[in-house]
């Protein structure tokens, strides 16, 4: 059993940046693929960026829609998963879901969701 906790949400001005973070208890941190995920319409979860376990090298991956301008990246020695967001917009607004995987890293996996996932963090960009 992973237990994520998000935090560093808030209101910023569009153009500002944040830097939420997730802490993970356990001692697997490692092992695990991290992510942040946006709820979506109905059931469904869209991935923001996905970090590949350490074994995997850090590998990271990002929705088109914030290419350039968000970076996500852990820091294993805290059990701590990060998503730097610059050039915030009104659109990015939303609750961040920190998330955990073990599985096989494959995208299109995690619109269903990944093992655990955090309470969220919410982000509001003002016009």
């Amino acid at each position: 059993q992973v237990q994520l906790v998000e935090s560093g949400g808030g209101l910023v001005q569009a153009g500002g940046s944040l830097r939420p973070s997730c802490a993970a208890s356990g001692n697997t941190f490692t092992y695990y693929h991290m992510g942040w995920l946006l709820p979506a319409p109905g059931t469904e979860l869209e991935f923001v960026a996905i970090i590949s376990w350490s074994g995997g090298g850090g590998v990271t991956y990002y929705a088109d829609s914030v290419k350039g301008r968000f970076t996500i990246s852990r820091e294993n020695a805290k059990n701590t998963v990060y998503l730097q967001m610059n050039k915030l917009n009104p659109e990015d607004t939303a609750v961040y879901l920190c998330a955990a995987d073990r599985r096989n890293l494959v995208l299109g996996r995690y619109r269903n969701g990944m093992n655990y996932w955090g309470k969220g963090t919410l982000v509001t960009v003002s016009s």
